[in-house]
């Protein structure tokens, strides 16, 4: 009765949206005031990262019944979001407040649909790995349509949508299917990781795939800071490279006994999607955002977050302080563009995906991570490689692979390696900490500005 009761309450009060263009200078500002239910603001922020916006500022509340959040977007250019039909479609998307909700699968799962195939892996991550994946779908008759390949702390998770080369649809055939599955398995399965060989036919449903990959590789525990496979030497190398380069995330868990919350507090190199990254880790791990900030000043985000676990508690050991921590740290090192970025544009074809993969295979090339995308005929892909063991390429082997390819067929967009920042010294402390001893929490709710 109670759920029932809730929904009707959701229902009379559908989710209002303003977003205004005259508030700030430099932002769309973007409001959303609703009842609250867990996981409304992933639902919000989903949706923003949907379109590409760039959240430069935003302020969280979401006490008792009613969730209000307040965000400042701009565009992939850094200009506000002036076309109406844009503003348009974004108000009608978080009124409808869709719920991305799907259950947890794992290993290799093939769901059909109308459109296209989707199979989702994960496994211990290798040089070579995705070139190996590839090559099975082209044997296998299968045409990559789009697909997302991350890999972190020795793992990989990837999740690949295909349709038959023939047809064009989806693949249907039970036969085929479980076919697929089985060989994929063979590649994923490793000789000492035998968790890699489950194998689950995931029921049917849609999500977004940033969405799933983080759910993946949080089922995959891929934040446990275990080495496995005789790696670590490689992880513990890559991690102190980073850190003579300040590019880890600074992530803080503490009490805050007067307000009965647990306060995060994170400092990153900011980048797309980064609050999406971390508000999906946050809901995965089932705890409630009650308030929250976040600012980005430069080339660097700052988000600070008062949380509770749905109980309504707080963070209670010291044991799970520590496991939060190192959620979000993997949740915002995931999608960190690591080395060299590479964009590939082509007529689509057939086994294209299973070539280029090989060719960087053959030239010693790693791929960290990987957005695959196709419309209307062609191929827009986009790779991030280092050599095998995690240095940066030589331009020499990009420049031999770009003239076997084609000089206009692969760019070079950026090497993460060559443009190193230096140290930040600022650090944040409760930027709501004053404000909580001055102003009621009610208050709070009636004096949020749009700045």
């Amino acid at each position: 009765m109670d759920d029932e009761y809730a929904k009707l309450i959701r229902r009379m009060n559908p989710p209002r949206v303003v977003i205004d263009n005259n508030a700030c200078e430099d932002a769309t500002v973007i409001q959303v005031d609703s009842v609250n239910k867990h996981g409304i603001l992933l639902d919000v922020v989903q949706v923003l990262s949907d379109m590409n916006l760039v959240i430069t500022k935003a302020y969280i509340s979401s006490d008792g019944v009613w969730f209000m959040d307040v965000f400042n977007v701009i565009d992939h250019n850094g200009n506000k979001i002036r076309d109406k039909e844009v503003i348009d479609y974004i108000q009608r998307r978080l009124e409808n407040n869709p719920s991305f909700a799907p259950s947890f699968r794992e290993s290799v799962g093939v769901v059909p649909t109308e459109e296209y195939t989707s199979i989702e892996l994960t496994g211990t991550d290798r040089p070579g790995l995705l070139s190996e994946v590839c090559a099975v779908l082209a044997d296998l008759h299968c045409n990559v349509v789009n697909a997302e390949i991350w890999t972190h702390n020795t793992r990989a998770a990837a999740v690949v949508n295909v349709t038959d080369d023939s047809s064009g649809h989806a693949i249907k055939d039970p036969v085929c299917l479980s076919r697929i599955r089985d060989l994929l398995c063979n590649v994923l399965r490793g000789s000492d990781d035998p968790k890699t060989a489950k194998t689950t036919l995931s029921p049917p449903g849609v999500t977004n795939r940033g969405r799933r990959l983080h759910q993946i590789m949080f089922a995959d525990r891929d934040y446990d800071k275990v080495e496995r496979a005789g790696q670590g030497r490689y992880r513990d190398r890559d991690r102190d490279r980073d850190r003579d380069r300040s590019r880890l995330p600074n992530v803080t868990v503490v009490d805050c006994v007067e307000k009965d919350y647990t306060v995060v507090t994170m400092r990153a190199k900011d980048r797309p999607k980064l609050l999406f990254d971390i508000i999906c880790t946050l809901t995965d791990m089932q705890y409630v955002v009650y308030h929250g900030v976040v600012q980005t000043a430069r080339t660097e985000a700052y988000q600070e977050f008062y949380i509770r676990h749905v109980d309504g508690f707080p963070i209670s050991s010291e044991a799970e302080r520590d496991r939060l921590v190192q959620c979000l740290e993997a949740a915002i090192e995931r999608r960190a563009s690591e080395g060299m970025e590479l964009e590939l544009c082509t007529e689509d074809r057939v086994g294209l995906l299973s070539d280029i993969t090989r060719i960087f295979r053959e030239n010693s090339l790693c791929i960290r991570r990987a957005e695959i995308s196709t419309q209307d005929g062609k191929a827009n892909d986009t790779f991030y490689v280092t050599d095998v063991t995690g240095n940066p390429v030589d331009p020499k082997i990009i420049d031999s692979i770009r003239r076997e390819i084609g000089d206009t067929v692969l760019q070079v967009k950026h090497d993460s390696y060559l443009s190193p920042k230096s140290p930040r010294t600022t650090t944040i402390g409760f930027l709501f900490g004053n404000f909580f001893k001055a102003r009621s929490l009610q208050n709070f709710k009636l004096i949020r500005s749009y700045s």
